[in-house]
């Protein structure tokens, strides 16, 4: 049975409900609490551009959910101070106890640098945030010298802090290359797995996870693989679906160096949709980048095609470690593609997966 999530996203229209809320929140909850009515097991709110706050869409779903859990997949991990980023999934664990999931990941080039933090050294930087939050959840009292993080005796101070109280957030990586998937393994609760990648690639990576797990001396038996899956199906013209995923992945390859390094194309299919596509990219570039694009390659790392199909690559990826299906659904009826999804999946509504 496949356990599914969601991807929310800004730009879905609002079918689910949800209070009517301006700037495309409202729309943000009713995907939310449509997942949550139809057995999802979470949803995923990302933040890369500097167009939506992840940590005020998470606080309006968790206020707005009553069992679904929420995570953040990613938040860049160095744009907020390490204790303030503590405090600020203590808080969300009181509002929703038990259904927080903090996700933290890379931002992306030349974003990063632009805004005076360049992914310098990601590996120390991101065990050095992740130590100090882990310590603070924990209810301890803080102390780290590092290059990324410098703290001094920081502790939560709220009014049940003071007998070391404790808060049950996960913390999740969003890895792609291997180091980050052996530090995922090594000092994390999970790792949140790409999309546009084959069943093989996870391979690689929970080999990584792996020996990190390792290193620290734990048990794989608690560590969580939830990972980010393309998705649009079409019963009736599942080409339509196909092409759908297909339109993302060329945009995909000729602007994100680690899809095209890890996707499976070969270097002269990269180099050929790369010289095609401008920056930023028209629809009629990705349209000429498209025909270079077979429907094998993209079936191969997006869920696309009939309901069934993409239920069998869904599976597929299951298979070789990922523990939970972050969906994001694509296409003009990205609702269509939930349904569907959900439906066949037999998930159990009110109430988690089957």
């Amino acid at each position: 049975m496949i356990d599914l999530g969601l991807m929310i996203s800004s730009g879905a229209p609002r079918r689910a409900g949800g209070p009517d809320l301006p700037g495309g929140f409202g729309s943000i909850v009713g995907q939310a609490q449509w997942a949550e009515e139809h057995g999802f097991r979470g949803v995923w709110v990302g933040e890369g551009r500097l167009a939506t706050n992840a940590v005020v869409a998470i606080s309006l779903i968790a206020a707005n959910t009553k069992q679904i859990n929420i995570g953040s997949g990613i938040l860049p991990y160095r744009t907020r101070n390490a204790a303030l980023l503590a405090v600020t999934w203590k808080t969300l664990d009181d509002l929703a106890p038990g259904r927080m999931r903090l996700g933290l990941g890379g931002w992306w080039e030349p974003l990063a640098t632009r805004c005076g933090l360049p992914n310098h050294r990601p590996l120390k930087a991101m065990r050095e945030v992740i130590t100090v939050v882990k310590g603070m959840l924990r209810g301890d009292e803080v102390t780290y010298k590092g290059e990324f993080v410098d703290v001094d005796q920081v502790k939560f101070d709220g009014p049940t802090d003071d007998d070391g109280h404790s808060y049950p957030v996960p913390i999740y990586i969003g890895a792609v290359r291997m180091g980050m998937c052996q530090l995922a393994g090594e000092i994390a609760d999970g790792v949140l797995l790409d999309f546009l990648v084959p069943p093989s690639y996870n391979d690689l990576a929970m080999e990584a996870v792996r020996r990190g797990a390792k290193i620290s001396g734990r048990s794989m038996n608690d560590f969580d693989v939830p990972q980010l899956i393309a998705a649009s199906v079409d019963d009736k013209e599942p080409q339509k679906a196909i092409d759908d995923c297909k339109e993302f992945l060329t945009q995909y390859i000729a602007q994100q160096p680690h899809i095209a390094e890890f996707c499976g194309a070969e270097p002269e299919l990269v180099a050929r949709i790369q010289e095609t596509l401008g920056w930023p990219a028209t629809k009629a570039d990705i349209r000429r980048g498209m025909a270079l694009v077979s429907n094998e390659l993209t079936q191969r790392v997006a869920a696309c095609g009939t309901t069934s199909q993409a239920l069998d690559k869904m599976v597929e990826w299951n298979d070789h470690g990922c523990t939970e299906g972050v969906i994001t659904p694509l296409g003009t009826d990205a609702f269509e593609t939930l349904d569907q999804l959900a439906g066949k999946a037999n998930l159990k509504k009110h109430g988690g997966v089957g």
